[in-house]
């Protein structure tokens, strides 16, 4: 399961964006796919590179995510590394290829449905969809510490160790 992280829920967000834009989008192609367009913008490198790293290993971005060792730093292991660091796993990787995360399906609006990989309009709002799960968890996390946070001021806690300082 995905680490919900800011850089992981603007990744997507910008994804969405940039395919919601006219991005290039073909699901065949390394550089253009669902993952290869978010690689792009987690990257920053250029479609054309990520296909030319892409082809230093074999298969689809799913056999890539499964091939993946960080050790041997081969071009499609950079990006590997960059996608890991923000967040994603191998199976999140397969999912946002093939838009087949049941729990993001089932918080699409409208309800649970399958997608259709290689269809813009579907990719886009996976991205949104998985994005805004991803904040609600982000959320979540944080929730326990902003209680703390704000419990210690009503009780007087956090101005004696100020005044402490």
């Amino acid at each position: 399961m995905a680490k919900p992280t800011i850089e992981l829920i603007q990744a997507l967000r910008e994804t969405a964006s940039r395919l919601r834009l006219g991005a290039h989008y073909a699901w065949g192609h390394h550089g253009a796919c669902n993952c290869g367009n978010l690689a792009q913008v987690v990257t920053k490198l250029s479609e054309g590179e990520i296909l030319r790293y892409a082809h230093h290993g074999i298969g689809e971005w799913t056999e890539l995510a499964q091939e993946f060792c960080p050790v041997t730093q081969a071009p499609v292991n950079l990006v590997m590394n960059k996608l890991e660091a923000i967040g994603l796993t191998t199976t999140d990787i397969h999912h946002i290829e093939y838009l087949s995360n049941k729990d993001v399906l089932k918080r699409l609006p409208g309800g649970f449905r399958w997608l259709k990989r290689n269809k813009r309009e579907d990719a886009i709002v996976y991205f949104e969809t998985f994005a805004d799960w991803l904040e609600e968890k982000l959320l979540a996390e944080m929730e326990p510490q902003f209680s703390r946070l704000f419990n210690g001021i009503e009780t007087g806690a956090l101005s004696s160790r100020v005044e402490l300082s």
